[in-house]
């Protein structure tokens, strides 16, 4: 099922033509919405009306809510319209719009934040109010205190406004630089690991607390940090996280892929929507954990997140959505979850079946139904019941297919069916991942497909990037995202491939964004290109959450990038931004993993590979079914294309050189020697 446009849309409002699913399923609404643009600011300054944005996004549940109670009701829009100028915004396709007024609306709240997001804002855009979900009554009475105090306070409602982006503005620009003359070093890299390590779940896996993210970047932080140093409560830690996850019901155990995030602290009880960028990281994530840990079980669910990526997010046109909705018409959850005589009469009475996934008549969740989970993984299970590993995988796959067959004749959750840029690109890095890890063919034809859809769709002559493609229309100038992610992804495209058109492209786009976006002042790259922002503030993502900030991967693009192709310039501009974020990282170095992983680059060095000859591709992707997050691989079968590749092809041979800052070891032709060559690096002791 898909969002569709209401058979009244446009009777009251603009969104019936809008780009994004999510708005043109407002298009029905009373409330007379415009899209965020000059028309709807032009209005609220002629008429002296407040901005009222609602933000929100497709799989939101309690932004279907919000509008079944509120935006739906006549007598609430007619409040709405006649105070207010009403703007609905999909956060995922103005990601800059929901930064903004989320901050303010953290500011006010003392740091609680949500969606769907209210704010408030003079007809300039600036913010004097904000809030996420209210129930009906609650609304109506907000909209008329905020509109009486408008018409009747006018002047401290403007001083609000100016306050709060005032405290915007100065967050925006203000960076604890404490530590930017201190080089990055081990010390300070063991000093982010143990101020992570002490937020984790070592127990349940993830960060502490009763609702759990996945937060990709903290699980790759801690991989690479065992990598580096062998400190095995890192990998311990990441494991925990890793399996727990998989086993739990966040992990959709029939069909594959994970919901956004649970609501306990075991993992079992998800928050339903699945996105494409959650499960785009954790491809590569468990891609990652296989390379490192060669536990089949991370390989499996590699195989199963991608088999549901293709069988519920790929488009005709050669990308793939942003997500499935939480919820159906029969509500949250029901498409997923099972009563005990539903299971039985598809699998039989298999009391193993019913045990391993903890299916009870009592049920784990609303009406007696049950999310099904596991305690353990199918061969600890099986080493427990003394059952065959080989006949109980058989029974397990065999019921999977049954209970997924059974379960696509239910009403199927909605898809939004636009297509973003920066999220294809994590599917694209997590395709090649993928294939680099387990050498299966399917992920690098699919990844070259990506490739080729995005650098035709939404990459122009000069490197400048579109962010979305909605029924057809490309639409929206790309962000720092965009840029930071299909620049890295096309560069992993090159590094399995050897294919230099990818690598060009990558640089290409890179090279765009520093015209675009880089503030030579904060040595950051703003969000929004600074030319073409009309935001009362251009901010700076530099702490990740979901994703890893827009700044961060930016940095690792450019440290590769300098090396790659002998540009110190790049790699300078990448410590500059470490060092402009470094406070920030010792304060909070959970929400800046991803950033703490290009300070043990920084720390250890890297090795740059090259791999010269005829069967130099073979050898390449030898070397990276290895977990190698220092490794910069370079090569090509006949061409010296790079500066590091230079006078390295020799005849009817095929050479692995493994070097540090241009120097290079003893060049070798087996794998294994250029493996150990890598492992007795002295920068690692």
């Amino acid at each position: 099922m898909l969002f569709t446009t209401c058979t009244n849309a446009g009777k009251h409002n603009r969104l019936s033509s809008a780009s994004s699913p999510y708005l043109r399923e407002h298009a029905d609404n009373p409330v007379d919405w415009y899209e965020w643009g000059d028309e709807a600011i032009s209005v609220a300054r002629k008429e002296n009306k407040p901005l009222l944005i609602s933000i929100g996004y497709a799989s939101c549940h309690w932004c279907h809510e919000m509008e079944k109670e509120s935006f739906m009701d006549t007598a609430v829009a007619r409040i709405m319209n006649e105070n207010f100028v009403c703007i609905k915004v999909d956060r995922e396709e103005r990601p800059d719009i929901d930064n903004l007024y989320m901050y303010a609306c953290k500011l006010i709240t003392g740091g609680e934040g949500g969606w769907p997001l209210n704010a408030f804002a003079l007809p300039d855009g600036k913010p004097f109010f904000a809030g996420t979900y209210y129930s009906n009554s609650s609304w109506k009475n907000l909209l008329i205190e905020i509109s009486k105090a408008y018409r009747e306070k006018s002047a401290l409602i403007i001083k609000q406004a100016e306050a709060l982006t005032k405290g915007i503005h100065d967050e925006a620009f203000s960076f604890d630089k404490a530590d930017s003359t201190v080089t990055i070093g081990k010390n300070n890299y063991q000093k982010l690991f143990d101020s992570v390590y002490v937020q984790l779940d070592t127990a349940n896996g993830g960060l502490k607390g009763d609702v759990k993210f996945p937060m990709p970047p903290v699980s790759e932080f801690l991989m690479s940090y065992y990598y580096r140093t062998g400190e095995k409560k890192a990998i311990d830690a990441a494991s925990t996280t890793l399996t727990k996850m998989a086993l739990g019901g966040i992990y959709d155990q029939i069909g594959g892929g994970f919901s956004r995030y649970a609501v306990d602290r075991q993992w079992r009880i998800p928050h339903f929507e699945k996105m494409l960028y959650d499960n785009a990281q954790l491809i590569s994530l468990y891609a990652h954990a296989y390379q490192l840990t060669q536990n089949d079980f991370y390989k499996k669910i590699v195989a199963e997140t991608i088999s549901f990526v293709e069988r519920e997010l790929a488009s005709a046109t050669g990308g793939y959505y942003s997500s499935l909705n939480a919820d159906t018409e029969n509500g949250e959850g029901e498409f997923y979850t099972w009563t005990q005589t539903a299971f039985k009469s598809v699998v039989g009475d298999r009391h193993l079946l019913a045990e391993y996934y903890n299916v009870t008549s009592k049920g784990n969740w609303e009406n007696r139904k049950n999310i099904l989970s596991a305690s353990f993984t199918p061969a600890a299970f099986c080493a427990q019941h003394q059952v065959s590993p080989l006949e109980f995988n058989s029974l397990l796959d065999s019921a999977k297919s049954r209970l997924l067959a059974e379960r696509n004749k239910r009403t199927r959750p909605a898809i939004d069916t636009k297509v973003l840029t920066s999220w294809n690109a994590m599917l694209l890095r997590a395709y090649v991942d993928a294939f680099l890890a387990t050498s299966e063919q399917s992920y690098l034809k699919n990844a070259f497909a990506l490739a080729n859809f995005l650098e035709k769709t939404m990459v122009s002559k000069d490197g400048a990037l579109k962010r979305v493609l909605s029924e057809g229309r490309v639409s929206v100038d790309g962000f720092l995202d965009d840029y930071a992610w299909t620049s890295y992804a096309f560069m992993k495209l090159y590094q399995a491939s050897f294919d230099k058109h990818w690598l060009d492209l990558s640089k290409l786009i890179a090279d765009h964004a520093i015209g675009k976006f880089w503030d030579k002042g904060s040595k950051l790259f703003y969000y929004s290109a600074f030319q073409e922002s009309s935001l009362v503030v251009n901010k700076f993502e530099t702490a990740d959450e979901g994703i890893p900030s827009s700044n961060a991967i930016m940095a690792n693009v450019l440290y590769s990038l300098g090396i790659m192709y002998d540009r110190s310039e790049y790699a300078d501009m990448s410590l500059e931004m470490l060092h402009t974020v470094s406070g920030n990282m010792k304060t909070f170095p959970v929400y800046h993993a991803a950033l703490c992983g290009l300070a043990g680059l920084f720390a250890y060095g890297s090795y740059e590979v090259a791999v010269m000859g005829k069967d130099a591709i073979a050898r390449n992707l030898a070397l990276q079914k290895k977990y190698l997050p220092d490794c910069i691989l370079m090569g090509g079968i006949d061409k010296e294309d790079l500066p590091l590749l230079e006078n390295k092809l020799k005849e009817n041979k095929t050479l692995i050189y493994v070097c540090t800052n241009k120097i290079c070891k003893r060049p070798v032709e087996q794998v294994e020697e250029a493996l150990g060559q890598i492992r007795e690096g002295n920068f690692r002791k």
